[in-house]
């Protein structure tokens, strides 16, 4: 079954509260929240304290973790509320495994994610300590950007990593998602479709999660 999670970035930033209870009402499977620090990619956004907030909502909390020393600020985020935290590869360095571990020790699902040039590789030792990969399909940092058509190759490529290795964890996209670009990913293999600004400007964001959920 494919998962939908609306990304936050893409919410009026006035009604965060309004945005979350579209999203519910919507019928998607959880709250896309990204975290930017600056310095991993170029804009700020959330820290904890908004999502100990938006986390008293009956959806789950998918965040994504865009910043240095993740390994820093994960207890943090596990305890205002995410069901799953998800770190880069090029971000976490030789601690990755350390990491995922410990977002698993605080309860959460624990997910990994790469830039669109940074080669599916990287992900091999870490394969069976994830519930989780997200394939960014934009360069991570900015949202309302174009699918980049070779990241579904990197898709096609992790399912079949997954495959060979023996584990099957969610397989996430996020870039550029609409209902065309989404059966396209669905085809490479993704089964979790993050959308922001398709989803926010839907006429009828209940439709538009049916339609992706039934690719």
């Amino acid at each position: 079954m494919i998962k939908v999670s609306p990304s936050l970035l893409a919410a009026d930033y006035l009604h965060f509260d309004k945005a979350v209870d579209k999203v519910i009402a919507s019928g998607a499977d959880a709250l896309h929240y990204d975290v930017m620090d600056g310095e991993f990619v170029p804009a700020i956004t959330f820290g904890e304290g908004l999502l100990d907030f938006l986390s008293k909502k009956p959806i789950a909390m998918d965040v994504h973790l865009m910043i240095v020393h993740p390994e820093k600020h994960i207890k943090a985020f596990a305890d205002a509320g995410a069901r799953y935290i998800t770190i880069h590869q090029e971000a976490a360095g030789f601690g990755m495994a350390d990491t995922l571990k410990l977002i698993r020790e605080c309860g959460c699902l624990a997910g990994v994610s790469i830039k669109p040039f940074t080669n599916v590789d990287a992900l091999t030792d870490v394969l069976d300590l994830v519930d989780l990969i997200l394939i960014m399909t934009v360069e991570p940092g900015k949202g309302g950007q174009k699918l980049i058509p070779f990241t579904l190759d990197k898709v096609r490529q992790i399912k079949s990593m997954c495959e060979q290795k023996g584990v099957s964890p969610i397989i996430e996209v996020d870039g550029g998602i609409n209902t065309q670009t989404a059966a396209s990913a669905v085809e490479a293999g993704a089964n979790m479709l993050v959308a922001g600004s398709a989803f926010f400007k839907a006429g009828d964001p209940k439709e538009f999660v049916a339609a992706l959920k039934n690719l």
